[in-house]
């Protein structure tokens, strides 16, 4: 019997989790606080470019808080997934990248409600990647990368279900 071997190259790997809320003034120091009470790390600001005056929104107005995790973030993605039951759409799923939304943050097991933060949602991203991903990022000699480089929708829901016994509706 021929044994078939696995290119390590293409194994996909979490390349980070992204975690994010919105708002505006008091709404956005909430929501700040709450990344910070996940995560232990301080959240960057994100300022908007745009006026929308229907949100009461101008430029340089500081309109939502992100937090990246790159280390360990199979840890977090669990207790994430664990909020929504493990049960995620396929409309969810892009290339490279998959995305859902945590309703109430009590939801997410061992964690208390806060009374300084009240009721929040947040935004969880999901980045993937394979080697060789640095090819097309380095400043010094750059090189492209072919297509075949990205990662499918179909990958993607293949290695959530496989690592994480995520199921796709």
């Amino acid at each position: 019997m021929k044994s078939e071997k696995v290119n390590p190259m293409r194994k996909i790997k979490i390349e980070k989790v992204v975690l994010s809320v919105g708002g505006i003034g008091e709404d956005l120091e909430k929501g700040a606080k709450l990344l910070e009470f996940l995560t232990g790390r301080k959240p960057a600001k994100i300022k908007s470019k745009k006026r929308i005056p229907a949100w009461n929104v101008r430029p340089r107005v500081e309109v939502g808080a992100v937090v990246t995790i790159r280390k360990n973030p199979e840890e977090v993605l669990k207790k994430m997934l664990s909020s929504c039951n493990n049960l995620l759409k396929r409309k969810q799923v892009s290339e490279n990248t998959f995305s859902f939304g945590v309703k109430e943050y009590i939801e997410i097991p061992g964690v208390e409600y806060q009374r300084d933060i009240g009721i929040r949602g947040l935004d969880v991203t999901v980045v993937f990647k394979r080697s060789g991903r640095r090819v097309r990022l380095k400043k010094i000699k750059r090189g492209k990368i072919p297509s075949k480089q990205k990662i499918a929708p179909e990958e993607i829901i293949k290695f959530m279900e496989e690592k994480f016994n995520t199921k796709f509706v």
